[in-house]
């Protein structure tokens, strides 16, 4: 089979247009991911944490203009992401790419998923900050897929969705990297999502005071669906009966949930059901078969990263 891989006409000139030729692998489409594009400063911006003055042993060595070629390499299976940017940063830093493997392809180990030749000063200064968007973001994308599929093996309608816990600065790559793995994001912000919670019905008198409130919330809430936690079965059922969207149950064990479930479904089916909390590759199966609609979950972001080897040669 033909892959698609992109190739830079003329690296020196970033206005140049992205050629196209054949690689031998596999049929590929484009990126599968959410997120399609990264602001250059914030390209620029992995580079100067990396390299704000110059790299010092290069200089050293005398071996900057000495040309070569960097690959990154895959040790185990992994769901590829940020391959776009890190390829971006190696061109701002001098190189030429050679190949690319888009983001969302499921490799094995052993396979290549991005090249690129240059002069020995550009490859070391690109080096480290291109691996290090590697093998983060596709460590997310990696652990994503695992959740997602072991999930959607014992329950096809549940969807994996993830919160808006990211470590700060990271969260474009964050969200490539969960869509890149199957995944949805549960909320971008505060600014496009209603999900109330323990902390806002505090103001309203708690509970009873915030489900008085909720016909009117709903009305006014026309193009968004109105999440409310809940932190026992019977403060469950008792948002139900309110009737609103959807019930977001707070690290719940899962047999107690799947009772919970069942009586949310007898007082209205239309509610749908989430789980927050506790939930990882290990148990995520067990989640699903609750019948529960949605997994909310921030476990993915905070794992090991994929495991990437680089090698650098000389030409």
């Amino acid at each position: 089979m033909k892959e698609q891989v992109m190739l830079r006409d003329d690296y020196k000139n970033p206005e140049s247009r992205w050629a196209e030729m054949t690689y031998t692998a596999r049929d590929v489409i484009p990126q599968r991911s959410m997120v399609l594009h990264l602001a250059e400063y914030e390209i620029d911006r992995y580079i100067e944490e990396d390299v704000p003055y110059g790299d010092l042993t290069t200089h050293l060595l005398n071996i900057a203009h000495v040309k070569g070629s960097i690959s990154y390499v895959c040790r185990e299976d992994t769901v590829v992401c940020a391959t776009e940017e890190a390829g971006r940063l190696l061109e701002k830093c001098g190189c030429r790419i050679v190949s690319i493997v888009p983001t969302g392809t499921h490799v094995k180990a052993g396979e290549t998923i991005l090249e690129a030749e240059g002069y020995a000063q550009a490859l070391n200064v690109g080096w480290k900050a291109g691996m290090n968007l590697l093998e983060y973001s596709s460590g997310i994308a990696t652990r994503t897929q695992k959740i997602v599929d072991a999930a959607k093996r014992i329950n096809p309608r549940v969807e994996v969705v993830s919160t808006r816990k990211s470590f700060p600065g990271t969260k474009k790559l964050a969200i490539k990297a969960i869509t890149a793995g199957g995944a949805l994001p549960h909320r971008l912000g505060l600014s496009e999502s209603v999900l109330v919670f323990k902390q806002h019905m505090n103001f309203m008198g708690g509970l009873d005071g915030f489900l008085k409130t909720v016909v009117s919330v709903r009305l006014r809430s026309t193009e968004n669906k109105v999440i409310v936690e809940a932190e026992s079965p019977e403060e469950a059922i008792l948002i139900a009966r309110a009737g609103v969207d959807i019930i977001q149950v707070d690290k719940m064990p899962a047999d107690v949930l799947k009772k919970v479930v069942q009586k949310v479904r007898a007082i209205d089916p239309t509610v749908l059901i989430s789980i927050a909390g506790g939930v990882n590759e290990g148990n995520a199966g067990e989640y699903a078969e609750t019948g529960i609609d949605i997994i909310v979950l921030s476990s993915v972001y905070f794992g090991k990263p994929a495991d990437i080897r680089v090698d650098m040669n000389p030409l």
